[in-house]
């Protein structure tokens, strides 16, 4: 699922939020480095025994930082571990494990120096973990989906591709305090991926003969704010302050509470009767059902975030391998119906891919909306270019969940009434889904993509090559080569052209079908205060406390 833009050179810009607060922030150059985190002068000091208890609402399929793809992995491995910087409460990268960052005047080579650090196991953090673990995810034989994050740094896709050895990466750990990258070109938002997960260090020595050190609490090693202290599957993880933690004195909270309970009313129930300090979005969600008078009464907080929830269609398997029948079925969902009818939650009708939070003509959208005739028309072309007198058997996948139920339900009936097509559905715990979508073994399937740094290529590079993130296996020369070039494009308003024109090509030839642009609404105790949300749905709680 994940969680998610903007400029190259000059200014990457970011939004932040401490629930509903929002601010800019701007990328660092040799003369504006992340400044030195402040902490919360403000906060109070933290009670005796300072308790956060929320609902994650599915077991994280893992913690290991660099195979993490989805929210609720990514949110804990937020907690327990920490990259080289971190996303602030005002929206920019600040130093976290670097202590000082150094830029050469091409933008080009980085120089992190450490601070003086501990792992919970009491081992040192060293520049050669750094090193040790964004070359595993580099590694072509591990698997990491996220590995293409790190394609900025020099020979790193080679590296993944085959083409390079390992030692030809440009990242070097000098000595345990410091290291070294070499990126390919300037990557403005560089910092803000350092801060991401699949930039976290491992500790290589916990993982020597233990390759599931990170499925289990007992074996778990890491640097964050948190230390992870239960695990017990499917029923709940439990983190507490981690005293060794470099920036202690500003983490408040000494233990987070998350219980994993997949019924939404279950969920809202809890809150209602004092049992959860949370409920709802970033952590799981409401029932749709109830949002409409929780919004009325005044008691939910609703707030956009840069994520699109989509349809992915396979482009290999029939009849979704025509473009006008894909077309079709998108042009028939009337999107403005299901976000007022459906999800009920401020979502805004997505008729395009990337959010407006980066393109913000994409409010008025791309491509056409609910229009009827010309999706009767293009199907009807399809169809015979296709060589079909009857559609094959159509199934839409998605994961278990009441909203998801809902708008598919709503969707299979658009598909039924406006073009005269039964489709059945089909849904599956969320692993299991994702399993299936990740070997392509889905016709149509529930996904969504939430921006993990502050650059729209972040969204639209998934499509550049038939794998991996790409599920739909739907590929375009045209659109790769607008890609590639703007890796290289310097020009902010050309760079920023360039990517406009290469979803207009995604979004023609459809191998998704946006549907709508998220918001996250929940509803908090009174007393939890400072759990920040910045503008791509990220959570950090190392600020957070409860009074």
């Amino acid at each position: 699922m994940r969680k998610k833009l903007y400029t190259i050179l000059g200014a990457a810009l970011s939004m932040g939020m401490v629930l509903s607060a929002c601010s800019g922030g701007n990328q660092a150059t040799p003369e504006q480095k992340p400044a030195e985190p402040s902490g919360t002068a403000e906060i109070p000091a933290a009670q005796k025994d300072s308790v956060l208890r929320v609902n994650i609402h599915m077991e994280p399929p893992t913690l290991h930082p660099a195979q993490a793809t989805d929210t609720t992995s990514l949110m804990i491995l937020k907690s327990i571990m920490e990259g080289l910087t971190r996303v602030g409460q005002d929206g920019k990268p600040q130093l976290a494990a670097a202590e000082d960052i150094k830029i050469s005047e091409d933008l080009k080579t980085y120089t992190f120096k450490l601070r003086d650090l501990k792992w919970t196991n009491g081992d040192p953090v060293t520049a050669y973990d750094y090193e040790y673990a964004w070359k595993w995810a580099l590694d072509p034989h591990n698997e990491s989906e996220y590995a293409y994050q790190m394609y900025p740094i020099l020979n790193a896709e080679k590296v993944k591709n085959k083409e390079l050895p390992l030692d030809q990466l440009g990242v070097k750990a000098e000595d345990e305090k410091t290291l070294v990258v070499h990126l390919e070109n300037p990557t403005p938002y560089f910092l803000e991926l350092t801060a991401f997960a699949t930039f976290f260090p491992v500790n290589q020595k916990a993982t020597e003969g233990n390759k599931n050190w990170h499925a289990q609490a007992a074996t778990y090693v890491g640097n964050g704010p948190f230390k992870l202290t239960k695990w017990e599957h499917g029923s709940q993880v439990i983190i507490e302050k981690n005293e060794s933690y470099w920036d202690a004195d500003t983490v408040k909270l000494t233990r987070v509470e998350m219980a994993i309970i997949e019924d939404q009313n279950t969920e809202l129930s809890m809150f209602q009767n004092g049992e959860l300090d949370w409920a709802g979005s970033p952590f799981s969600s409401l029932p749709t059902v109830a949002m409409p008078q929780l919004k009325q009464e005044g008691k939910m907080t609703t707030v956009p975030i840069a994520g699109t929830y989509m349809y992915k269609f396979n482009t290999k398997k029939p009849p979704f391998d025509n473009a006008k029948i894909r077309k079709a079925f998108s042009y028939a969902v009337d999107r403005q119906a299901i976000v007022e009818n459906v999800t009920q939650g401020g979502q805004l009708p997505a008729m395009a891919y990337v959010p407006p939070t980066m393109f913000p003509e994409n409010e008025k959208g791309v491509f056409q909306h609910h229009n009827v005739e010309e999706a009767k028309k293009l199907l009807a072309e399809g169809m015979k270019e296709a060589g079909y007198d009857k559609l094959p058997p159509i199934t839409l996948s998605y994961n278990t969940g009441e909203a998801h139920a809902k708008i598919a339900q709503a969707i299979q009936d658009m598909w039924k009434q406006n073009l005269g097509v039964e489709v059945s559905l089909t849904n599956s715990e969320w692993k299991v889904h994702l399993e299936a979508v990740q070997e392509q073994d889905f016709q149509v399937a529930r996904m969504a993509w939430l921006g993990d740094f502050n650059d729209a290529i972040n969204f639209l590079e998934l499509y550049t090559v038939p794998e991996g993130n790409n599920s739909t296996l739907w590929t375009s020369e045209p659109f790769n080569k607008l890609i590639k070039d703007s890796y290289t494009e310097t020009d902010s308003a050309k760079r920023q052209q360039l990517m406009k024109d290469a979803e207009k090509i995604l979004m023609d030839e459809m191998p998704i079908i946006p549907i709508y642009y998220y918001t996250y609404s929940y509803l908090k105790a009174d007393n939890v205060k400072d759990v920040y949300m910045d503008g791509l749905g990220n959570v950090d709680l190392k600020w957070a406390y409860v009074e």
